[in-house]
């Protein structure tokens, strides 16, 4: 599905990426792991069009998508949940949902069912403004909008980050729903190496700006990952 070869990326005169290679499989969880400012979120960014990459290729279902805009990626499959959620705070949570229609054809342009049984909360809500909700609450919602672009592809940036643990569980199920579903591959962020565990098929641990382990999970030593993501 995904299959970023060695890829480098430069904010000016710094390098970011050096020659950074994940992959992405169908019906699997793949996770990337590693300390703050170890290039994480950067990866993610390159993935789904926000940074330009200076060199190695990003190939998504077999096309190379390397220079592809944002939004034609996001037309092609790929949803992404941003680091910090941005959830519009004057619009409903209904409205926040309908900004995932934009790269849909006409007929697609309806929010699913399925979402308020992940979520159930959303649906009491509808009304609300982004910014009234709890932290948590965005985090559902920004997963939510994600998934109303019905994604091949789904990107999370660190959904756990400053949730409640109660919200961090029914996020965790709602990943686990949609990999065992079978029919999206998922990409996480994320930095609590418990929850990664528990999801991962596959991980990669990233250390200033590259690659230093990867493999599936099953087979990767938890004492060393844990080592190499200690701040």
């Amino acid at each position: 599905m995904l299959n970023v070869e060695a890829i480098d990326l430069h904010y000016g005169a710094a390098q970011a990426l050096r020659r950074v290679s994940v992959t992405a499989e169908i019906g699997k969880v793949t996770c990337v792991m590693g300390r703050n400012g170890v290039g994480k979120t950067t990866l993610m960014r390159a993935i789904v069009g926000q940074q330009p990459i200076s060199g190695g290729r990003i190939s998504f279902e077999g096309q190379d998508i390397s220079t592809l805009r944002t939004e034609d990626r996001a037309r092609a499959g790929i949803g992404f949940v941003p680091q910090g959620r941005e959830v519009f705070p004057l619009l409903t949570v209904k409205e926040n949902l309908e900004t995932g229609f934009a790269p849909l054809p006409r007929k697609e342009r309806y929010i699913q069912d399925e979402l308020f049984n992940l979520f159930p909360v959303l649906k009491s809500m509808l009304g609300r403004r982004g910014g009234d909700l709890s932290g948590g609450q965005q985090q559902q919602l920004a997963i939510a909008r994600a998934l109303v672009t019905r994604p091949k592809l789904l990107v999370l940036d660190e959904p756990t980050e400053g949730i409640q643990p109660s919200i961090i569980k029914d996020i965790g199920r709602a990943i686990d729903y949609l990999r065992q579903r079978g029919d999206m591959a998922i990409v996480l962020v994320e930095q609590y190496f418990d929850f990664a565990r528990d999801l991962a098929d596959t991980m990669f641990v990233m250390d200033r700006g590259e690659v230093v382990l990867s493999g599936p999970m099953a087979e990767l030593d938890g004492a060393q990952v844990q080592r190499l993501i200690q701040v």
